[in-house]
């Protein structure tokens, strides 16, 4: 019962191309396409913001100490 079969999908293009026409059929995808690919960019965007946020800050490698620690070393 999870899947469309074949007579469902020719159901619902047939319903799809009496609501639109056929003419506009295309320009229909075209617009779907579009919004599909801007969900998944907005998607992986925020994806990403969260796997930077999740990540431990990443420490310098350097011998250096910092500023303050040599106005302490002073006094």
């Amino acid at each position: 019962m999870g899947s469309i079969g074949v007579s469902e999908l020719l159901v619902l293009f047939f319903i799809v191309l009496l609501f639109f026409g056929a003419k506009r059929i295309p320009e229909v995808a075209k617009a779907l396409g579009k919004a599909s690919r801007e969900f998944k960019k907005a998607r992986d965007g925020v994806m990403d913001e969260f796997e930077r946020e999740e990540e431990p800050p990443k420490k310098e490698s350097g011998t250096e100490p910092q500023a303050g620690s040599q106005e302490n070393e002073k006094k």
